[in-house]
């Protein structure tokens, strides 16, 4: 049958012209029917028709449909029909070739209807909930489904990316190994293995992928999250993903990526705000150095802290420097270290350590072979569990040793305000593990550093430089002098009185100067933590307020802790001059008549040691007739030695006698008792 051509119709609406006057051809299409009509006289279409540019032959197209069997058994070749072809070509000559296009794209697109927010969020916690199951129950079988939980989180909803972020956690933290997954080299990739290594091989590689990628979100997130850009009524994407390392880093500090996450830690503490965040990650850090068996996390989270404070100028919060505090190098370790250098025990030491060889038990043949044998078996155990040796253990403990000396003789010579007090308390903590080499130079920075305080250079050096911080003087010199006492304490006492000559005169002649300024102080009972109310006086002046943990002794304390380096030391206690506790004994019952109640008790308490082991040296100065010294007593001599105390007796135990405190009163009679000798 044949085919039936189609007919053309014509539009009689004429193309534009760019070169012709509009008034000769009419081209705007106009809607109503009327004007149509008395216009369609004056069109010149053979004018139009001829300006408009000639076409050339148009190529033939190529066939593209596949050939037919027709019922006569023929193969027929289909072509395209040129309906559309010709209509084209009719709507360009007409020139309106856009005006059905443009009336397809004006009509309305049909969109889907919305998923409200609470459905959208009930449907995430199902297929959340859903591919944690697959992934607890086998996740070998499953390992596409760490992408498709890190997909989810991919949305603009704060809450399901919450909801992700802690799915994730949850699973990793279950799925994670108790071991470090390596990267595959090379060589191993093409070493034929067996069905079952390869999928295990498998599984690790898309396990660290996935967790390498979830470390990403999270390190992206704490930087940009803030506290104000969460939309519902919890907390915020960034707390979120600070948590969620904080909870990594706790319980799987062995596997891949750690150093990330102490990035995403160390980041948070640089700022000076402290928030719950900024706890949150100080006592993570706390608690990975006290859970830390082997050394290596903590070398890694020292490392990050101490990069992080040089980097900020040791702008830090002193609670950041006191987590320093918490190592367990501070218990375990037994070498002496400095900056640059670790004092190892020599061959000597070791051989004299080691105990004393057993007598030889004879064994026969066969309980040798066995011995040997279940030793091979041990050793093979051992490197199983993947256990660290000491030796490993000791030299991690050595470099971490050394960078946490770096960072406190550097802030040391800085003088940063804010970060003495927790410094000179840290080298008073660490003094048992200072090489004897680096002691000249921390004696150096704490006279240095007691010098400045006395001039008053640091107070105007700290008003230039920080407005906010204030230092406390008073409090600073006296961890100066513990700490210089407690360097020489630390040492073994064969070792320290053979090798080391120390003169500690300076730190002892400042304390004895500094008495009466203490007694007078009214701050002296009263810690960081202590309520402060504000001076009535001074409206100005702020309220310290702080979460420290550490460096929270009052004054009194630390006034104690010195007082009996000087006058009770472990080392030699009975070698202590007689003119240097005779000064200080009538220094501090003067000072005591001025001193809250519970100073006084712990004055006098201190005193009755003193008493008990000095008895002798000092028993002149209960009885006027045994006076040994001519001359008047100079109370406010800056030298201990030109006070001339044996010129004076001690007057003040009969005002003590009658002090309102039972406590003191009993401690008073406890003292003139030791001088007596009636014990």
């Amino acid at each position: 049958m044949a085919r039936v051509p189609a007919v053309k119709r014509r539009k009689l609406t004429p193309p534009t012209t760019d070169g012709e006057d509009s008034s000769s051809s009419t081209l705007e299409a106009v809607p109503d029917t009327n004007d149509f009509f008395s216009q369609a006289a004056s069109w010149n279409l053979e004018q139009d028709y001829e300006t408009k540019p000639r076409k050339g032959k148009k190529k033939e197209k190529e066939i593209t449909r596949l050939p037919i069997k027709t019922s006569d058994g023929l193969i027929q070749q289909v072509e395209a029909s040129e309906e559309k072809e010709e209509e084209e070509s009719d709507l360009e000559w007409l020139g309106v070739e856009g005006s059905e296009p443009e009336e397809e794209e004006k009509k309305p697109i049909k969109e889907e209807p919305k998923i409200p927010v609470r459905q959208q969020i009930l449907q995430a916690k199902e297929e959340l909930a859903r591919i944690a199951l697959m992934l607890n129950e086998d996740p070998e079988e499953n390992t596409g489904a760490f992408k498709a939980l890190a997909q989810i989180g991919q949305t603009k909803n704060t809450t399901i990316k919450k909801l992700a972020l802690a799915t994730q956690l949850a699973v990793f933290k279950d799925v994670i190994p108790g071991y470090r997954i390596r990267p595959l080299s090379d060589e191993d990739m093409e070493t034929k293995v067996s069905k079952e290594v390869r999928k295990l091989r498998a599984y690790e590689q898309a396990l660290v992928g996935g967790y390498q990628t979830y470390i990403k979100d999270l390190a992206k997130l704490a930087q940009s999250g803030k506290a104000s850009d969460s939309k519902d009524a919890g907390p915020s994407l960034g707390s979120v993903a600070i948590s969620c390392a904080c909870a990594l880093l706790v319980a799987v500090p062995h596997f891949n990526f750690r150093g990330e996450l102490l990035k995403i830690l160390a980041g948070k503490l640089s700022t000076r705000k402290v928030d719950d965040d900024f706890t949150k990650c100080r006592d993570t850090i706390e608690a990975v150095f006290q859970n830390d068996e082997d050394g290596t996390p903590s070398l890694d989270a020292v490392s990050i802290l101490t990069k992080m404070m040089k980097g900020r100028g040791y702008r830090v919060d002193e609670s950041v420097l006191n987590t320093f505090l918490h190592l367990r190098l501070l218990s375990e370790f037994s070498w002496k270290a400095s900056m640059n250098h670790i004092d190892k025990p020599s061959k000597e030491d070791e051989i004299r350590e080691k105990a004393p060889k057993q007598k030889k038990v004879f064994r026969t043949k066969k309980e040798r072979k066995l011995m040997k044998e279940r030793k091979v078996i041990e050793k093979e155990m051992v490197q199983a569990e993947a256990t660290v040796s000491h030796e490993d253990r000791d030299r991690m403990q050595a470099e971490t040793l050394k960078l946490v000396f770096v960072t406190y003789f550097r802030i040391l010579k800085l003088r940063s305000p804010n970060l003495m007090g927790a410094v000179l308390e840290g080298l008073a903590r660490y003094a048992h593990l200072i090489n004897q080499d680096f002691f000249g130079d921390i004696l150096e920075a704490l006279k240095d550093l007691i010098g400045h305080a006395e001039t008053g250079d640091d107070v105007e050096m700290e008003e230039e430089t920080d407005e906010e911080t204030k230092r406390n003087l008073t409090r600073e010199a006296l961890l100066c002098i513990i700490t210089a006492f407690a360097l020489l304490e630390g040492q073994d006492a064969h070792k320290a009185q053979a090798t080391l000559s120390l003169d500690l005169s300076f730190f002892i002649t400042h304390l004895y100067r500094t008495l009466y300024a203490l007694c007078l102080n009214p701050d002296i009972e009263l810690s960081a933590k202590s309520l402060h109310l504000p001076d009535p006086n001074n409206p100005s002046t702020s309220i310290p307020t702080t979460n420290n943990k550490i460096n929270i002794q009052t004054t009194t304390v630390l006034l104690l802790r010195s007082l009996s380096s000087v006058l009770t030391p472990q080392l030699a206690a009975r070698a202590v001059p007689p003119l240097r506790i005779a000064a200080f004994t009538k220094q501090l019952l003067t000072s005591s008549l001025h001193m809250p109640e519970k100073s006084c008790l712990a004055i006098t308490g201190l005193l009755s040691k003193v008493t008990k082991t000095h008895e002798k040296k000092i028993a002149a100065l209960w009885n006027t007739e045994e006076r040994r010294g001519d001359g008047t007593f100079d109370p406010l001599s800056e030298e201990v030695e030109g006070s001339n105390p044996f010129a004076v007796t001690i007057w003040e135990g009969e005002l003590l006698r009658k002090h309102f405190s039972p406590s003191v009163r009993d401690g008073v009679k406890i003292m003139e008792k030791n001088i007596l000798g009636l014990r």
